[in-house]
Parts: structure tokens; C-alpha cells; sequence
């Protein structure tokens, strides 16, 4: 088995697909180790096991809302995509979504997945409750205080997910127009005015020339479109990718639409790639914004050769643990490339090597350069963090390789 894109091949000796909690409980207390494998959208190892891995799809797809709290409970293996779709026939919704609907809920939180915007954190922010399968095979509920902002965004390190809930509001209409000619330079100087504009505004890069490619901005009621004179309105629908077709994209012009076919870029019902692509990603501290756009266009000559296209964003503070965002807003540079593994690994050696004046931390489910000493050197709360891993999983049953290198020094 491989992941999406087919770069990494999965090391585990079997992959087991449970029909029930208690068939996945038996599982977990049996084996030795154990991780759950979601959507596949992971790009580096973090999902991989040395013993066994376990899908989630063959567990009964469930979406309890709770109106009265505000609140819903999903299986862990729902699809953004089909989440959104639900919500909304009941007339609820989730403040934000990732660019794509087809990851899984308990895959992105795990990572701290997220979307764009000022005022948005990351899709780990929405939890109010986990449910997972402990080392021993024990089903044990997470909702309060400081356990849960540590176990949200954990990795996979604690034990199996099984349901998820999340906070939901009423739902609303989005509206989404696309800009271009936006010269690089007015970018950097006049990042917090641009990136303000809307409820989600995502530039598009390919870091080779004066001007950025085009900015996508979703409005929210009562938002009006921006009044800029630096961008013009696209004159045909775009897909973010330059040559590619737009037909796998949500819909543009302002046309209005409900919150789930607008926040993210493509629709559900398309496969947005054929999976030729490696993606990798740096969040940094909005502060820092302007410099660390500078410097990645100073190697812009190694950069521009090897991507398929860039993609800037901002994501709020919040305090998960083990979030890049931890209480401090960011940005967030996300890189599609050609899938050439040796080219881009010698790209992203030099990029962390000129990013890390900036406090920048790669996106956990991505690819990246940085050594394990310099991640970990970027989490204030990992001691904390590896406490809690010990009381839940004493034997590191749900540990793998790349969680003993990056995240727990073992």
C-alpha cells in the first residue's frame, strides 16, 4: 500500500478494517503496534506502523448533531466533504475548511490542518470532544481542559480516534471571486490589508516573476469585494494550478453558495490531482510575514523549477499543543510540487535553512528539511506533550519511527 501521491509505501505487515468499535478495541489490545491510517494525504511517514495499520472506513458512518449545544459527533473517518454536505440540509455549519473535502475529520485535526483567514484557526479548533482506543483496548472519552489541547492535535500518538465532535454554527453563503496581476512587492508591504479582505483570502504563487499568480477571496455576508487597484478580476474561471482546467474548482464570479462548496477550492465530486504531486508546508508567526516572503523569493531560481504552485495563508492563534499556531497567528506557505523526491529534497534543505531565522515550523503531515532537534525545538509544550503520551501509551504502542525522531527524542 501507498499513500496518495504514491511517494511512500507503507512498511506495516497488514492492514485491518474493523466493522465495529468493539472489533477495533480487540485489535488495539492485541497487537503490539498499532496506528490508524486515514485519507492518505500524508506525505511523509507519520502514518506508517512496523506492525499493523487500521482503516476507520468500515466503522458505521455516523453525524449526530446536537443543535441545542451546538455541537456535532462524527465517526472519525468522515470526509470533510460529506460532513459539510449534512450540516447544511439540518442548516448548521463549521467556521472553516481545508482547500480540499475529501480528508478525513480525525486525519486533519490530527496534523492541524487547516484552511485560510484572519479570524480562522486551524480544523483542530472546532474540537470539543475525542473518543479513542487506548493501548490496552479501552474506549475513553477526552472533552476538558488542558488533556484536550494537548491530545486534539496528537499525532496519532495517543491511540485510535474513533469519534470526534466538533462546534458547529448556523450555516451561511459564501461568495468567491478570483484576482491576478498582484505585484509580488505590494504583497509583502501591504500583507495584513490584503489578507483582511474577506473571510478567507488565499494567494497563489509560483515565485517566478514580479507579479503573484492570483488571490482567491471568499466573502461572508455583508463582506463586500474588495476595492483594489493593485489586482484585476480574473476574466474566466481559474484553476489554482496555471494551464490546468477549472471544472474540478468551486464556483467563482460571486456567484453565492453555501459555506461547504465555497471554502474549499475544489469540489467534492472531483478528484483535484491525479496524486503527481509531493506537498510540503512552513507556518511562521504573522509578524514575520514580509521577511520570510523575501527570503523564499531570493531562491526563487531553486524553488520555481521543481513546483507546480505556492499557496499563502493566514490561520489564527490557538492552544493546541502541538499546533503550529500555538497562541500566535501565522502564515502558512504551502508548496505542490513535481514529484521528484531527490529534486525536492535538496529544495527543502536550503528553504529551512533560509526560513529558520523566521520561526518557521513545517506542516507535520507534509515534507520538509528541518533536522528532528530543530522541530522539536519549535514546541514549548512538548514535554507536556510526551508526559501525556507516557500515561496514555506506557509501551509506545502507537509510536512509529518518525514520532520517535521528531516528537518524542526516543
Amino acid at each position: 500500500m501507498t499513500n496518495w501521491a504514491g511517494n511512500i509505501t507503507f512498511q506495516a505487515r497488514a492492514v485491518q478494517r474493523p466493522s465495529s468499535v468493539g472489533e477495533l478495541q480487540g485489535l488495539v489490545a492485541r497487537g503490539t503496534k498499532v496506528r490508524a491510517l486515514g485519507s492518505g494525504h500524508s506525505f511523509n511517514t507519520i502514518a506508517d506502523s512496523p506492525g499493523e495499520l487500521v482503516s476507520l472506513g468500515g466503522l458505521p458512518q455516523e453525524v449526530e448533531l446536537d443543535a441545542a449545544a451546538g455541537r456535532v459527533k462524527v465517526t472519525a473517518s468522515v470526509r470533510y466533504g460529506e460532513l459539510g454536505r449534512r450540516l447544511h440540509e439540518q442548516g448548521y455549519a463549521l467556521r472553516n475548511l481545508a482547500s480540499l473535502p475529501h480528508i478525513s475529520v480525525a486525519g486533519s485535526i490530527a496534523t492541524a490542518t487547516h484552511g485560510s483567514g484572519d479570524a480562522n484557526g486551524n480544523l483542530a479548533t472546532a474540537v470539543t470532544g475525542l473518543e479513542l482506543v487506548t493501548a490496552g483496548g479501552d474506549l475513553v472519552r477526552i472533552d476538558q481542559g488542558e488533556e484536550l489541547r494537548g491530545a486534539v492535535a496528537g499525532l496519532g500518538a495517543l491511540g485510535i480516534v474513533t469519534g470526534v465532535t466538533l462546534e458547529v454554527v448556523p450555516t451561511f453563503e459564501m461568495r468567491q471571486n478570483v484576482y491576478e496581476g498582484l505585484p509580488f512587492e505590494t504583497l509583502c508591504e501591504r500583507f495584513d490589508e490584503i489578507m483582511a479582505a474577506a473571510y478567507s483570502v488565499s494567494v497563489f504563487t509560483g515565485w517566478r516573476g514580479p507579479l503573484v499568480d492570483q488571490v482567491w477571496v471568499k466573502r461572508a455576508p455583508g463582506e463586500e469585494e474588495p476595492d483594489w487597484s493593485w489586482a484585476t478580476p480574473a476574466e474566466r474561471p481559474r484553476h489554482p494550478v496555471p494551464g490546468m482546467p477549472a471544472g474540478p474548482c468551486t464556483e467563482q464570479f460571486g456567484v453565492p453558495g453555501p459555506w461547504f462548496e465555497r471554502l474549499p477550492h475544489f469540489r467534492p465530486e472531483f478528484t483535484p490531482s491525479s496524486g503527481e504531486e509531493l506537498q510540503s508546508e512552513y507556518l511562521l508567526p504573522r509578524r514575520h510575514a514580509a521577511g520570510a516572503l523575501r527570503a523564499l523569493m531570493g531562491i526563487s531560481e531553486r524553488i520555481a523549477p521543481v513546483l507546480q504552485v505556492s499557496e499563502i495563508r493566514t490561520v489564527a492563534a490557538d492552544e493546541l499543543w502541538l499546533s503550529p499556531c500555538y497562541r500566535e497567528d501565522v502564515m502558512a506557505v504551502h508548496f505542490t510540487w513535481v514529484k521528484d523526491t531527490p529534486a525536492v529534497s535538496r529544495v527543502l534543505a536550503l528553504m529551512a535553512e533560509r526560513l529558520a531565522p523566521y520561526e518557521a515550523r513545517p506542516h507535520w503531515g507534509k515534507l520538509f528539511g528541518d533536522t528532528p532537534e530543530a522541530l522539536r525545538a519549535g514546541y514549548e509544550r512538548l514535554p507536556d506533550f510526551r508526559a501525556l503520551v507516557r500515561r496514555y501509551d506506557p509501551a509506545g504502542k502507537f509510536t512509529n519511527d518518525f514520532l520517535d525522531r521528531h516528537v518524542l527524542g526516543s
